[in-house]
């Protein structure tokens, strides 16, 4: 499995394990799991592949990298 297919897999999961907390609630915390327990290569390659598009982030995993590019975990 190629890095960015892990990655995404990562943020997919980490995003559905918290879905049930509401929307905002889930970015928040899935933004905050991604800036403090990912190495900052996984993050800035999380953060690249959204750049060139993030294809395979499903809603809340992509708003939360979003919120991470926009320089804002919480």
């Amino acid at each position: 499995m190629p890095r960015d297919d892990k990655l995404v897999m990562m943020a997919n999961q980490i995003a559905r394990n918290v879905a049930v907390q509401g929307e905002a609630r889930a970015v928040a915390v899935t933004a905050d799991h991604i800036a403090r327990f990912w190495d900052p290569r996984m993050r800035a390659a999380i953060l690249a592949y959204l750049a060139a598009g993030g294809a395979d982030l499903d809603p809340l995993a992509r708003a939360a990298v979003e919120r991470l590019s926009e320089g804002s975990a919480a």
